[in-house]
């Protein structure tokens, strides 16, 4: 059974490793998924989808299931001609590890992104004024407090990750993984529907490392005990720096009533922005990913016990 166990811990490795850059800014998404309070061990995997059907499928030769999560206290990101200064962000996805193919990646309920809200640099006044068009001037005359001059942004996928390369992320310098964001822009305003990007037309970010993280291993029992000689595996990967300057970003659509607003706030931003005038970057991330120790040995069970391992460290 050890070469499954190698397997198994190479794929958390590299696994871990390059999804540290899909948490970026904004807050959580209406729709997301309530996170469980989990004990020991398992505690950073809150959000690990253990229930969806192809990590209960997953039978620990062919396929092996694990559980990623995501964490970095800051970063950055820039569009076109807007830089705005992140909060802490957290991404959880479970990884089905196929014994040939490419990895299965399984977002949580509501998406895999949670993240702390970001503020528009000079909020709606920032982008819009001072404007001598009636309509926008209008609305500028109408910015007196700080609550209407606000602009969040909050990131949100727009589609599945693809192109996920294990070996780049155990290294630095190579695309790690795609992923399809849109950005909402929230403000009394723009109205509900103001996006940067779209699933149709996404905000594709591909991270590369540019440093290697700092590995650590931990065993520990199915309901999140430490132990020498426990039936999982958790990965610590700190201390990582990512980034991404090669995507491209789109305009702003559907802001104001029918979109009247959206000529105005590309203009301030200076979007669409091509290739090269966009960067991302995530300081100081931590990845933890956690699977069984030895899936060989419990086929074609391992998916289940996953998922009865991570129910049982509920508290």
């Amino acid at each position: 059974m050890r070469p499954v166990s190698t397997r198994l811990r190479a794929g958390l490795l590299a696994a871990g490793t390059a999804l540290t850059l899909l948490g970026t800014v904004g807050p959580a998404a209406a729709d997301a998924a309530p996170a469980a309070r989990l004990g020991g061990d398992w505690a950073p995997f809150t959000r690990c989808p253990v229930d969806d059907p192809a990590m209960l499928a997953a039978d620990g030769r062919a396929d092996i299931a694990q559980c990623i999560v995501s964490h970095a206290a800051s970063g950055s990101i820039k569009l076109g001609s807007t830089e705005v200064v992140t909060g802490a962000s957290d991404l959880q996805l479970g990884v089905v590890q196929h014994a040939s193919g490419a990895p299965t990646l399984i977002a949580p309920a509501g998406g895999a992104l949670i993240a702390d809200s970001a503020d528009i640099p000079g909020g709606l006044l920032g982008l819009m004024c001072p404007n001598d068009l009636p309509v926008i001037g209008d609305i500028c005359r109408q910015i007196t407090d700080s609550t209407l001059n606000r602009v969040t942004a909050t990131v949100e996928s727009a589609g599945a990750p693809t192109d996920f390369n294990l070996t780049a992320g155990a290294t630095s310098g190579q695309p790690i993984i795609a992923i399809p964001v849109r950005i909402h822009l929230q403000n009394p305003f723009l109205g509900g529907s103001c996006y940067i990007g779209s699933a149709a037309h996404p905000i594709v970010l591909r991270p590369q490392n540019l440093t290697r993280p700092a590995l650590g291993i931990q065993r520990f029992e199915g309901n999140g005990t430490p132990s020498t000689a426990g039936v999982m595996n958790r990965l610590s990967l700190t201390g990582a720096s990512q980034t991404d300057t090669t995507f491209a970003v789109p305009g702003a659509s559907g802001c104001g009533l029918a979109g009247l607003l959206d000529w105005a706030v590309n203009l301030k931003t200076g979007l669409p922005s091509a290739a090269g005038r966009n960067s991302v970057v995530l300081n100081d991330a931590s990845t933890y990913l956690a699977g069984l120790h030895a899936p060989g040995t419990v086929v074609p069970n391992n998916g289940k016990l996953l998922s009865q391992y991570w129910h049982s460290a509920i508290q």
